[in-house]
């Protein structure tokens, strides 16, 4: 019930050469460049008709303020009382239209949790599904698809 990548988008965009230069990636974090901050949350979707939640594991470009203070706070007992952070989505969903730079906020749950991650709501058929939910139909169509991309 829970899919997801092991980097941003645009790590996948540096040369397989450059990488160990150029990036600092752990399971969740991702610095590129020291300048561009990524975090990595879940985005939970709600099955209609039953107490599960399908989740994607996504990564969320942050401010450096922001990526800071979460950083700062990561170990921290009470950490899930902080304001959401406002971020970027940077991963590629194959199963929608293009979901890298959709609108999210960060929110950062109890030590040892990953954040969960708040779409924008907008009419993407991503944050659509987020707020009304999907069937179990369509849990199965999203593994379908993801089993049988190149």
């Amino acid at each position: 019930m829970t899919y997801g990548v092991d980097a941003p988008a645009y790590w996948y965009g540096i040369p397989p050469e450059e990488r160990a230069r150029r990036v600092e990636l752990s399971s969740d974090q991702c610095v590129i460049d020291n300048q561009h901050f990524f975090i990595r949350g879940r985005i939970r979707v709600p099955i209609i008709n039953s107490t599960d939640s399908f989740y994607w594991g996504v990564w969320v470009s942050l401010s450096e303020k922001n990526f800071v203070r979460a950083t700062e706070l990561w170990d921290k007992s009470g950490r899930e009382t902080e304001s959401p952070y406002f971020g970027w989505l940077s991963t590629q969903l194959s199963p929608y239209p293009d979901t890298v730079n959709l609108k999210t906020f960060v929110h950062t749950q109890p030590v040892g949790e990953r954040p969960l991650i708040e779409l924008e709501a907008t009419d993407h058929p991503l944050a659509v599904e987020q707020r009304q939910g999907i069937t179990m139909d369509r849990v199965k169509e999203i593994a379908e698809l993801i089993l049988h991309q190149p």
